[in-house]
């Protein structure tokens, strides 16, 4: 087959590929646009199947005839959209922070408790990704109960931190293991502390990894619903849960909740716009020894 015939082919399978993966955002932000009747007649391409209609935005405060005026709706939405990124950035923090402390621990020291080593202890790390939520709904539930920890941030960022901390010390430990102890012990030789050498040496040298690490957490806990709508009601519930309860006795509000699910696709589309290299080169450094 000629180079310029493989050539097309790739970039036409390429074009195909990309036209299935972002048909469905295009489809949620033209939805934010439409009335009842153009989402039911299944009209996609604007101006041309239907009329753009500001019905989506106007339903969270958003559009242009409400922007300036005060809106219960948007005054909603606005609390929801803070909720989120409370709870996603607080449990990204606290969840590197722990991880990286765990996954040093993990790489530079030797532990041994009854036949668990460190490989069995990271495995039961990772291992936690594999068990399903709605295992855990009931106990969570139940013991959120007698700490009253029901309905509020501390509890919900808690539980988002358990959620991401397996994948933290993942990538953290796989940062740490292609870092040469070698740099550690000629810092304790200078007078360093093992503290002092974690801190001043070994972070600033896996720090790709920790913004990998923070930026897949806060993707992962902003997009979480279950234990948000499980474990909230009111005060801390957060945008996914808001998005879901777009239903009404008229049946399921599109236009609604499609304004509603673009206004939490865009952060995401901007961290993967402007900080994709981080994540890619935070993955990735550990992958050449």
């Amino acid at each position: 087959m000629p180079h310029a015939l493989k050539r097309i082919l790739i970039y036409a399978a390429l074009i195909l590929w990309t036209i299935i993966a972002l048909f469905p955002i295009f489809w949620t932000f033209s939805t934010t646009f439409k009335v009842a009747k153009d989402v039911q007649m299944g009209n996609i391409i604007p101006w041309v199947d239907y009329k753009p209609n500001w019905l989506g935005l106007r339903a969270i405060g958003l559009s242009p005839d409400t922007i300036f005026t005060e809106s219960t709706p948007r005054a909603e939405f606005i609390k929801r959209f803070w909720n989120s990124i409370q709870a996603s950035v607080g449990a990204s923090i606290l969840a590197l922070i722990l991880g990286s402390m765990a996954a040093y621990g993990l790489s530079r020291f030797s532990y041994r408790w009854k036949i668990w080593k460190n490989r069995d202890i990271s495995f039961f790390f990772l291992s936690q990704l594999i068990l399903p939520p709605v295992v855990l709904a009931m106990p969570f539930l139940v013991l959120y109960k007698e700490l009253a920890l029901l309905d509020s941030m501390v509890g919900l960022i808690l539980i988002y931190t358990l959620s991401v901390l397996p994948i933290v010390i993942w990538i953290m430990k796989d940062q740490f293991d292609t870092i040469p102890q070698e740099l550690e012990q000629a810092a304790l030789v200078d007078g360093c502390s093992t503290w002092g050498a974690f801190f001043r040496i070994i972070l600033p040298i896996a720090l790709p990894g920790m913004v990998a690490a923070f930026i897949l957490s806060v993707i992962l806990c902003w997009n979480e619903y279950f234990f948000a709508a499980l474990l909230t009601s009111s005060y801390a519930k957060t945008l996914p849960v808001m998005v879901a309860s777009q239903t009404g006795s008229q049946g399921i509000s599109w236009w609604s909740m499609a304004a509603l699910s673009s206004a939490a696709i865009l952060p995401l589309i901007v961290i993967g716009v402007f900080l994709e290299r981080y994540i890619v080169k935070g993955l990735t450094s550990g992958s050449v020894k």
